[in-house]
């Protein structure tokens, strides 16, 4: 396949390299140029940042195919354990190894960012490429580099489409819930009511319950001992004041995180868009540089409301990690038990465990470092049922302890003892006990670490199937948002937004992704089986 690299240049013009050589646009001719080698032959595009390039693209009507995505490549190889750094190397490399995602409120495809400017992404491709290929496994990483580069896009695409979103439904909740919308620095209605309430049955006329040192000292005054305010302790409090102070810690969160504010900064034109940074965890699991759509509370969810003759698809995979565990492990009596729609029940009916309950406690506490309690029982139990799945998180967990660093199973690395725990190297030598407790702690981030970030690595191959199934699904000529396509992504979780009359074409794009992510990561030896709800609201999936 052909490769393109484009190169910011000075005077907003752009470098464009290929197998012919290399000419400059000017920057206003970059949209006709990138369509019409798409409509001629389909080539990956070769950029810094996915999050700088393609929303101008898209804002000019133009979707691409395929792209490399070189910041996120590049951090990848970094740390990636069968690649060799070192050929990363150029004069350049220090601005690559600090180079971060495009900011959501950058205005176009040129930044102010001198260093970072016009760096020449032909000359990292080619190390890049050379980096893939003398490592010990170039399928593996190339596959990863690939999917990764696809979720990319799919993040972009979803930020440009934005959520379907029924402003009045969330005007109308908000002051349900909380009263008229309050003037700038002041409180609600309901919550200062509330905060009323608290104060008066704590004897505490005044109290902030925001502030934690006051709550802590009223809750003291009143005969209860608490070491935090979480609300799982104040559950624990026998006392009238808890009911009103969880009601407020409540709609607290969802003013401050889903109120007003956020609408005026996040909805736009009838779309919630919010900004994605796809691995941005050490995992590779997206994280959200703004609007909070990977943290999307239940509350809010009926004002996401598809439009007239359309619908929203809700897919998800159920027990997701648990069958990464099962594909990457190789260990068949855990693919058997994972065959049927619920892997829990299938431990139970293959006589491994007596209820659901305990399956899930075991399996939980295996990848989570569960040593004591029942779950603890249980992981020594099903240790001897699946030896080859808690064989390698428990080997994961040792490698962790003992300072080294761990792999998922296409090849990303984990961040060193050094770099996931802040230790300081100019620091004092921690105590002896103090260093053994962080190396027991690494060693259970790494035990999760190759479940967590397999998983990750399973879900983008999933996402990028699913993107261009639904785009072939599209009438011929349409836009993307004219078209079925994804707008939210939940780390198991996708919404589809799609025309109404193809909701069952959609139900099985996402299952057939699905089976061909499973086949590309692990063969055919795991289902990853979807449950999907076509709804008008996503309130309404189950």
């Amino acid at each position: 396949m052909t490769r393109v690299a484009l190169s910011r240049l000075p005077g907003e013009r752009v470098l464009v390299v290929d197998g012919e050589g290399a000419r400059e646009l000017a920057q206003a001719e970059l949209p006709g140029y990138v369509a019409a080698r798409e409509a001629r032959e389909g080539p990956r595009w070769v950029w810094d940042d996915t999050a700088r390039w393609y929303p101008p693209l898209l804002a000019a009507g133009v979707r691409v195919g395929r792209c490399h995505d070189l910041r996120l490549a590049h951090r990848l190889l970094r740390r990636a354990p069968a690649a060799d750094p070192a050929l990363l190397d150029g004069p350049d490399r220090a601005v690559w190894d600090r180079l971060g995602p495009a900011a959501p409120d950058e205005p176009g495809l040129f930044a102010a960012d001198d260093a970072a400017e016009h760096l020449r992404a032909d000359l990292e491709d080619a190390r890049q490429l050379a980096c893939v290929a003398a490592s010990d496994e170039p399928g593996r990483l190339g596959l990863l580099l690939a999917a990764e580069s696809a979720a990319a896009l799919v993040a972009a695409e979803m930020t440009y489409a934005g959520v379907p979103w029924r402003a009045e439904v969330h005007e109308r909740m908000l002051l349900d819930l909380l009263g008229p919308r309050p003037s700038q620095w002041h409180r609600p209605q309901r919550l200062e009511e509330l905060a009323a309430e608290v104060g008066r049955l704590l004897g505490t006329p005044g109290l902030n319950p925001d502030s934690r040192p006051e709550l802590m000292a009223a809750l003291r005054r009143a005969g209860h001992e608490v070491a935090d305010v979480r609300a799982s302790t104040l559950r624990a409090v026998d006392h009238p004041a808890v009911e009103p102070l969880l009601r407020h810690k409540s709609l607290s969160r969802l003013w401050s995180a889903n109120g007003w504010a956020w609408a005026d900064e996040w909805v736009r034109g009838g779309r919630f868009r919010p900004s994605y940074q796809p691995a941005g965890s050490a995992t590779g699991r997206w994280a959200s540089d703004g609007g909070g759509a990977l943290s999307f509370p239940a509350q809010v969810r009926p004002a996401v409301v598809a439009d007239d003759g359309w619908a929203l698809v809700v897919a998800d995979v159920a027990q997701l990690e648990p069958r990464v565990l099962a594909g990457m492990s190789g260990d068949r009596a855990l693919a058997a038990a994972a065959r049927g729609v619920d892997l829990y029940q299938g431990m139970v009916d293959s006589g491994a465990v007596s209820t659901r309950q305990h399956a899930k406690l075991g399996l939980l506490g295996a990848m989570y470092g569960a040593t004591r309690g029942e779950s603890g029982r249980m992981v020594a139990d099903l240790t001897r049922r699946y030896p080859q799945a808690f064989g390698l998180v428990e080997e994961a967990a040792r490698a962790g302890e003992r300072g080294e660093v761990v792999r998922t199973l296409l090849g990303r690395g984990s961040p060193s003892l050094g770099e996931s725990w802040d230790v300081d190297p100019d620091a004092p030598a921690p105590d002896p006990r103090d260093q053994a407790r962080l190396r027991r702690a690494y060693g259970r981030f790494t035990r999760n670490f190759v479940v967590q970030g397999t998983g990750a690595e399973w879900a983008a191959a999933w996402i990028a199937d699913l993107r261009n199934r639904l785009w072939a699904l599209g009438e011929g000529g349409a836009p993307l948002e004219r078209r079925p396509h994804l707008v939210l992504f939940l780390h198991d979780e996708v919404v589809v937004h799609t025309p109404a009359g193809l909701t069952d074409a959609v139900v099985e794009a996402a299952r057939e992704a699905a089976g061909t992510a499973a086949r590309l990561l692990f063969g055919a030896r795991v289902d990853f089986p979807l449950s999907a709800a076509v709804v008008a609201s996503y309130a309404d999936a189950k």
